[in-house]
């Protein structure tokens, strides 16, 4: 980083005891640091873009005649390793069009927020996002927020499936059709609305239902990411084939869904506990005989949004790395006890086909056969 200064996000404060308070009230984000000597606030303060970082350290020196070289290199070396500073004058990239990057300019300043990885320019992480193709398997109340949010936020690829048609029942919570759509093929109506909300995302679709875990591993073939959104064949059963075919193909998925007031999204990526292990350690923490209802027919627009664009979220986060979600995780909220937060989380399971020892040995064989094979 040649011109380094603090990100306007990031903006410093200063505590009479003399401690930094830098990245703001985000839980996650900020940090407090410690400064009885005043270097590191002397050191914020004089990174503003105008100076070079050797620059700055002569200047540290020069204030604080105390200060040694070396340290105080360390002080500005350390601040920029932080992710709480950017490049000054940094530009969007030559791969990004005027309109993408003036279209995308919120995404932006959110990654600019969240990433505390330092960067070139900023816009890495929508590069990533520009550069991903992503399923969306179901086209529904969930399927549906979440294409649109994924088309907003500049995926570059999306393909889009469902076998339904459009049913008047279907309007109270599903965004993407209206009225004049009742009777035609979702994925069908789903691809023109998404095309005319961002020309810069390549949004295709098909008419199709996946009925066994084969048929679904050919759906997925050649994508970056699964967003799954779709609740038949049986929950469960489109789960773990989801499960089973993503792992296969060595990559990550995403689904999420509804049950009354309760919205949660699972996030899922090769070599971490998967769906199957998650949801049997969920089910063996019941009392036994206890029933699972993963869903019914009871769900507001509020939910099925929520639901969405959670998945949504996650495909993002999975795809930049921005923030850097844990896997194997089922998240989400209770619509009517907001303080009751879902986080569940539970290890594999040493014998799972899926994600168990035997499984992630085989995928480290793999990977060095494929390495060996293709050494570049």
């Amino acid at each position: 980083m040649r011109h380094p200064k603090v990100k306007p996000e990031h903006r410093p404060h200063r505590y009479a005891d003399g401690t930094i308070r830098i990245g703001g009230e985000i839980y996650g984000v900020a940090a407090e640091i410690d400064d009885p000597d005043g270097w590191v606030w002397a050191a914020l303060t004089l990174m503003d873009g105008s100076r070079t970082a050797e620059e700055v350290v002569t200047r540290l020196g020069q204030e604080f005649p105390a200060l040694r070289a070396r340290a105080a290199r360390s002080v500005v070396e350390q601040l920029i390793a932080s992710g709480y500073l950017e490049e000054a004058g940094a530009v969007p990239p030559p791969e990004l069009a005027a309109r993408e990057a003036d279209r995308y300019s919120r995404n932006h300043a959110f990654f600019r927020r969240v990433d505390l990885t330092p960067r070139e320019h900023g816009w890495e992480a929508q590069l990533r996002l520009r550069n991903a193709r992503v399923v969306v398997l179901g086209l529904g109340g969930t399927g549906g927020h979440a294409a649109w949010a994924l088309t907003a936020a500049g995926a570059g690829r999306l393909h889009c499936v469902d076998p339904d048609v459009v049913e008047l029942s279907n309007l109270s919570r599903q965004m993407l059709y209206g009225e004049a759509d009742i009777g035609r093929a979702k994925a069908e109506v789903a691809v023109r609305r998404l095309r005319a909300v961002n020309s810069d995302v390549t949004v295709t679709g098909e008419r199709r239902r996946a009925g066994s875990q084969e048929e679904l591993a050919e759906i997925i073939a050649g994508a970056d990411m699964l967003a799954l959104c779709a609740d038949e064949p049986g929950g469960h059963v489109l789960r773990v084939w989801a499960n089973r075919a993503c792992a296969a193909a060595g990559i990550p998925w995403a689904g999420g869904g509804y049950n009354g007031p309760l919205v949660t999204a699972g996030l899922y990526r090769p070599g971490h506990p998967c769906y199957e292990c998650v949801s049997a350690g969920e089910q063996a923490r019941r009392r036994p005989g206890t029933p699972v209802d993963l869903g019914g027919p009871g769900v507001l627009p509020t939910s099925a949004g929520i639901s969405g664009l959670l998945v949504a979220h996650a495909v993002i986060s999975e795809i930049t790395g921005v923030p850097d979600l844990v896997p194997g995780r089922v998240s989400g909220l209770n619509l009517i006890a907001p303080d009751q937060l879902i986080d569940v989380r539970h290890p594999s399971r040493p014998d799972c086909p899926v994600c168990g020892d035997a499984a992630r040995r085989k995928a480290g064989l793999d990977r060095e056969m494929n390495h060996t094979q293709n050494p570049d």
